[in-house]
């Protein structure tokens, strides 16, 4: 049986900086920083090349260094990891019953809105 590829647990730090990958697609750190700072004013060039470069080590990014300014992307599809992150979580914090993660969202996390697009969703799933 081939072994599964693991896919490393990003930090919350890393985890905003994939999300911004994610938007703006493969990017230099340059255009990393400034989109980051609309979100967060403080953050400095020296804070988000590091950041990316410990995301490039741990297998998160890769880098292509054909040209003078890096460039990064995501290792992973975002869904791939999005995944991997919900089924740790189930395992972890809901002793791994997906309903009661489920349950806790809608209780807690769902507004009006959601809600109805998610009954729609399963009224579809129904026909």
């Amino acid at each position: 049986m081939p072994k599964q590829k693991v896919i490393p647990k990003p930090t919350t730090v890393e985890m905003n900086v994939l999300r911004l990958i994610w938007r703006l697609g493969p990017s230099t750190a340059k255009q990393v920083l400034q989109e980051a700072i609309k979100e967060r004013p403080e953050a400095t060039y020296a804070t988000i090349l590091r950041v990316l470069q410990i995301m490039h080590g741990k297998g998160l990014l890769v880098r292509d260094e054909n040209q003078r300014s890096h460039i990064y992307a995501p290792a992973h599809p975002q869904d791939a990891l999005q995944s991997n992150l919900v089924s740790d979580l189930i395992q972890k914090v809901f002793a791994g019953s997906g309903k009661a993660l489920v349950m806790e969202a809608l209780r807690t996390h769902v507004s009006k809105k959601e809600r109805e697009e998610i009954e729609a969703l399963l009224r579809e799933e129904k026909k």
